[in-house]
């Protein structure tokens, strides 16, 4: 685990493609928050959310994401991808992501979004259902001690 990410429960690993440089001379922004995206989904996997929300129909959908660039990516690298939730309120939470430059050993981004529980089926939003709430935090809590911060 690397030492930046310590403090997150899922880490994904992902290769920085030359296609995602722009002609600016590195990553376009927008390709962050699909290294965010990939985070996301990485945890939700993790997590069990996704066999929740087949079961219920209720499930987690991206109401707002921000990004605080930090330090620009270029080709050729690897970028590790850091997720975790860090409040949980009745019908939503926020997710913190990480990006570490794998080649120079730094933040290259941090963000966060919001994840509001949504009922697929009726097209609304829904309270967070018990189990959601109880496989996070189980997910979060294994970090710690695990030696997560």
């Amino acid at each position: 685990m690397h030492a930046l990410l310590a403090e997150f429960p899922v880490v994904i690993e992902i290769p920085v493609a030359w296609g995602e440089m722009d002609a600016f001379q590195h990553v376009n922004n927008i390709v962050y928050f699909r290294y965010f995206e990939s985070g996301r989904i990485a945890y939700f996997e993790r997590a069990g959310l996704m066999e929740a929300m087949a079961e219920s129909g209720v499930g987690p959908i991206l109401a707002s994401a921000s990004c605080k660039f930090k330090f620009p990516l270029t080709y050729p690298d690897r970028v590790l991808v850091g997720t975790r939730v860090g409040e949980i309120g009745s019908d939503r939470f926020t997710m913190h992501f990480r990006i570490v430059s794998a080649r120079h050993d730094r933040v290259a981004a941090e963000g966060d979004g919001v994840i509001v529980s949504y009922n697929y089926r009726t097209k609304q939003k829904a309270e967070l259902p018990a189990e959601m709430r109880n496989r996070i935090e189980a997910l979060e809590m294994s970090n710690l001690r695990n030696g997560g911060s």
